[in-house]
């Protein structure tokens, strides 16, 4: 009887201590002046003619906001236009965004529906899933409950879509000249080193079960 006590207590134990996380939705607007720009940046961008803007996920980007709190971030995504950045206005005037975002505690938040597209990645929104996580300079590097939401998060698409490749989003431009790559301007580039090669290593290791295809070599 004694030791049928200590395997419940243990089980109890086990179980009470796992964390559960969830999705927390917190939609930024996504109204038809949105729409129209999706559709437009489709289209000019990638020469995609659809109806719906509807991405196919077949990746995931990881990102950080270089933005110190999550309301910030989400008030600078939330307007369809984008204010400022004469260098990404110059491509679109729509506003930059993602499907998901990890505050510094680990709470996910997701901003998008999974399918819609997002303004993230030069050359791949048509078909990646973004996150972007809070933080990312010197005095806020991302957090160890970020990088367990992140591995959290996916495992969680992974599962749900049939997903090809996890990148950082400094190794997006290791995908000119990839099938999946459709950026038409060859001079339309920013440079980037989120969300770290630390903060990716983390990540693709607890991640390796789901055998995502490796970036390409330049």
């Amino acid at each position: 009887m004694k030791y049928l006590l200590f395997f419940i207590m243990v089980m109890f134990t086990l179980f009470s201590c796992k964390t559960t996380l969830k999705i927390v939705d917190k939609p930024i607007i996504f109204n038809e002046q949105r729409s129209q720009l999706t559709l437009k940046y489709l289209s000019d961008r990638y020469g995609l003619q659809q109806q719906e803007p509807t991405i196919t996920p077949k990746m995931i980007v990881l990102h950080w906001t270089m933005i110190p709190t999550f309301e910030k971030s989400f008030e600078a995504f939330n307007p369809a236009k984008l204010p400022g950045r004469a260098d990404l206005q110059a491509a679109s005037a729509l506003n930059v965004s993602s499907q998901f975002m990890v505050d510094r505690d680990g709470t996910i938040y997701q901003l998008l529906p999974e399918t819609t597209m997002a303004r993230h990645v030069i050359g791949l929104n048509h078909c990646a899933i973004g996150v972007e996580n809070i933080g990312g300079t010197e005095d806020l590097p991302l957090t160890r409950a970020q990088v367990k939401s992140n591995i959290w998060l996916v495992d969680y698409l992974s599962e749900k879509y049939n997903i090809d490749y996890l990148i950082g989003h400094y190794e997006y431009t290791l995908f000119e000249g990839h099938e999946l790559w459709l950026e038409k301007d060859e001079g339309y580039r920013t440079k980037k080193t989120d969300p770290g090669v630390d903060f990716m290593t983390k990540v693709r290791k607890a991640t390796e079960k789901h055998n995502f295809k490796s970036v390409p070599k330049k």
